[in-house]
């Protein structure tokens, strides 16, 4: 038996569509949704984004998994602690009978947990760890976690490296833009300067560029200064 459905992939792939509100919480929530629908037997999912021992980021299909994440976290042991530090997959097939983490144990229970997979995912300087939790024992037992391992690494790859790109592509629009208005404002109180003084388009920007440095301020913040200043003024527009 498989341990994901077809739809699993179609729906990780999905995460890898980035978007305008395309975000790393929103691609790690997408994942415990996708899991917890797509993994037969499971019945939620956490995802923590770590690096080292410190915890970037949660998200969980359930409010009671962040309670029992980060009940195993202040316990200090657990499948996810046991994960994070092996590098490798760790299955609990019955919480009930396993004996290497009591207190964890106890606390699982309570949240109605009874059996648990947790998968450990390298990323560039980062390692997504993926919990997957059912309300009976055996629910991971019959399928292959690597195979789920290998597939969750291939897409979500993917999906991190477009939120990457994405993030640049909206950076460098919106320093564009800041360029473009910067020089639109500086042209402003270009306008002013020569208006006021007769000089050349190039000697008012020497002076925008000597006052800049006398006061130690960018030409773009001191020529948003002198456009404001003349336009509570005069109450209109600088001269261009």
């Amino acid at each position: 038996m498989s341990m994901f459905s077809p739809a699993l992939a179609r729906d990780l792939a999905a995460l890898g569509r980035v978007h305008e509100g395309t975000s790393m919480e929103s691609v790690l929530r997408g994942i415990t949704g996708a899991v917890a629908v797509g993994v037969p037997g499971c019945a939620g999912g956490t995802v923590e984004l770590r690096r080292g021992e410190e915890r970037l980021m949660l998200s969980a299909s359930h409010s009671d998994l962040i309670a029992l994440v980060d009940r195993e976290q202040a316990l200090g042991e657990g499948p996810s602690s046991e994960a994070l530090a092996t590098g490798r997959n760790v299955l609990v097939t019955d919480v009930l009978l396993d004996a290497r983490w009591p207190r964890y144990a106890a606390t699982a229970v309570k949240h109605g947990v009874r059996s648990t997979l947790v998968l450990p995912i390298a990323i560039e300087g980062a390692t997504l760890v993926l919990g997957l939790y059912a309300v009976r024992p055996g629910a991971f037992s019959g399928g292959s976690a690597d195979a789920l391992a290998t597939l969750l690494t291939e897409q979500l790859t993917v999906a991190l490296a477009n939120i990457s790109d994405y993030d640049d592509v909206l950076t460098d629009a919106a320093q564009l833009q800041e360029a473009f208005a910067g020089r639109a404002v500086i042209d402003q109180a270009k306008g002013i300067i020569m208006h006021a003084s007769g000089c050349s388009a190039e000697a008012a920007f020497d002076e925008l560029r000597r006052l800049s440095q006398h006061h130690q301020v960018k030409v773009a913040d001191l020529a948003r200064l002198l456009v404001s200043e003349h336009q509570s003024k005069h109450g209109g527009a600088a001269p261009s």
